[in-house]
């Protein structure tokens, strides 16, 4: 009697799960991923490179070209993939010199990009001007500082500075590398990499203040801590030493920011602070976190998946007819200072904010 009791209330909680990830699913008119996704995506095919110091491809400029390539090859979109391929040629020619330089944590990560045209492509030159950014952000190079040195002599990157935001930077070149090569030498230092910044900087609240010295829960540098972890786990082996630390630093942020998420669905400028702005860039990569997390079935479907529908319904609504987002940070340096962050510019179409909404698109469209 109790077993055909306990089956039943299994199949049960399963139906429920099924349930709850199907409202993932349905979307009305106009909000479904498909309609956001190709808006956003082709918008990108005509734009103008977005650079770093004026002389580099930037790393918004390279997030946003990655996330309309996942979408291209997820909905089989030849026309767009070949456009974006297209886009990237002049870059072995004419646009060379905007190929970024490989001595900084936001230039290695352009890596990620010949690298992901490599798996999708199998052409090689992708591998071989992709592969470098991943290799020489472990190769200490002559003029390293004794802090570099130091950092690399613990196994770690020359290029840790213990920002959250690197957390995206390093980990999404290091983790491409691994999956075009197999080599397991990459996803070991993402691995290690992610360790010791939440050993350092993820405070007891699940979140992350911006840098050790600036005290704030910027949105967008959590959001890039959020969104390093989920792709992060999406690629490390269930038996992989640093899983389970990398798992309870994901899931105790995920409970927090569910609690911080407004009534409308969104997240602030500053995640804790109510009386700040709504913020696309870190609201995009949040439920990113989200949808990935109940797919995967790392979050719980009854609680998650709810918050993460009514937060990708919150974002539609800052898509203009153009594929261009509105209320996006811009660029933002540290600065101990909290006036500073309600203070910056809000940008529309801006890069950080046009990427972590396609980042949403593929995770809504995958299984």
């Amino acid at each position: 009697m109790y077993k055909k009791i306990l089956i039943v209330l299994l199949m049960l909680s399963f139906q429920l799960v099924v349930a709850q990830k199907k409202i993932l699913n349905n979307f009305p008119k106009g909000a479904t991923p498909e309609e956001v996704g190709q808006l956003i995506a082709y918008r990108f095919v005509k734009a103008k490179h977005a650079l770093h110091a004026g002389k580099w491809i930037s790393y918004p400029e390279t997030f946003y070209w990655n996330g309309a390539l996942q979408f291209a090859e997820l909905t089989k979109d030849n026309t767009l993939l070949r456009l974006l391929q297209d886009k990237f040629e002049p870059l072995f020619t004419t646009e060379k010199a905007l190929l970024p330089i490989k001595n900084h944590v936001d230039l290695n990560m352009f890596g990620s990009l010949p690298l992901n045209l490599y798996r999708i492509t199998r052409e090689q030159r992708y591998l071989d001007l992709g592969l470098p950014y991943a290799d020489t952000q472990w190769e200490v190079p002559e003029k390293a500082n004794d802090k570099e040195i130091e950092w690399a002599a613990k196994g770690y990157s020359w290029q840790t500075r213990l920002w959250i935001d690197d957390m995206y930077m390093i980990t999404i070149v290091q983790t491409q590398a691994y999956r075009v090569t197999g080599n397991q030498i990459y996803l070991d230092r993402a691995a290690k990499e992610m360790v010791l910044y939440l050993d350092e900087l993820q405070k007891t609240n699940g979140l992350f203040y911006h840098a050790p010295d600036v005290p704030y829960y910027w949105g967008r540098g959590d959001g890039w801590m959020a969104a390093g972890m989920t792709e992060l786990l999406r690629h490390l082996p269930k038996e992989h030493a640093d899983r389970p630390r990398i798992m309870h630093g994901y899931l105790t942020m995920m409970k927090s920011l569910k609690r911080y998420q407004r009534p409308s669905g969104m997240w602030n400028q500053l995640i804790d602070e109510a009386d700040c702005w709504a913020e696309t860039s870190a609201s995009a990569m949040f439920t990113y976190a989200f949808i990935t997390g109940v797919k995967q079935g790392w979050l719980d479907a009854n609680e998650f998946a709810p918050a993460a529908r009514k937060a990708w319904l919150a974002l539609v609504g800052y898509v203009n007819e153009k594929g261009a987002v509105s209320e996006v940070c811009v660029g933002t340096n540290k600065k101990n200072d909290k006036q500073y962050y309600y203070d910056r510019p809000r940008h529309v179409g801006d890069y950080h904010g046009q990427a972590p909404y396609l980042w949403c698109v593929v995770a809504l469209l995958q299984n």
